[in-house]
């Protein structure tokens, strides 16, 4: 988490927002074996649960019923040129905006009930966003092949305890700079970011 009180932005309909939007983070925790991460598809209870789930054989799959874990969602990015100031640099040194959330919390394993609940919001929520045919519903697959491939995985659900949220947006700078910084990078590809910084830089 940046250091800077400015890039806080403490607004829960964001940060949940920023969950259901992205849909994808990282799961870390310390283990016997060393520290791990699991890269997962994540589901937001709205709760204050967020659920998710590994391969049976994944390093941290054994290890993470019980434990507290930091799940990671990292949003937009860009590299700030110094070129892009109303000063071409003369005072400025080269950066990055970005939008990251970290959400600490305790972590149980689901019963095959709760995964399968897991498997069908995940994609029925993602299938719903994709505007061109009839969405795919788990009801497609045949039993005996989704219960062989729920065996290869493990449900997890993550009571989140502590929300520490990143949205550095250039706010330590006017809105003339913001302005300035949001076409540059608006011109090199990064549109999210750059639509970011117009749309909560303030």
């Amino acid at each position: 988490m940046h250091p800077n009180p400015a890039f806080r932005r403490p607004d829960r309909a964001l940060l949940e927002t920023l969950i259901e939007e992205i849909g994808f983070g990282m799961v870390f925790a310390a283990t016997p074996d060393g520290p791990r991460v699991g890269h997962v598809a994540l589901h937001w209870t709205r709760d204050g649960a967020l659920q998710f789930h590994l391969a049976r054989g994944n390093a941290l799959t054994r290890h993470l019923d019980g434990v507290t874990a930091l799940v990671v969602i990292n949003g937009p990015d860009g590299y700030v040129s110094p070129r892009w100031y109303g000063d071409g640099g003369a005072e400025q040194v080269p950066t990055w905006n970005y939008v990251a959330l970290e959400l600490e919390g305790r972590v149980r394993r689901m019963d095959s009930e709760g995964l399968l609940g897991l498997l069908t919001d995940l994609s029925d929520t993602r299938e719903g966003r994709i505007a061109e045919g009839k969405p795919w519903t788990m009801d497609k697959l045949p039993e005996a092949r989704l219960r062989g491939l729920m065996a290869g995985i493990v449900g997890f659900e993550m009571e989140v305890q502590a929300w520490r949220e990143t949205i550095k947006l250039s706010q330590n700078k006017d809105s003339a700079e913001r302005e300035r910084l949001a076409a540059g990078l608006e011109g090199e590809g990064a549109v999210a970011i750059a639509h970011m910084m117009r749309s909560l830089g303030e």
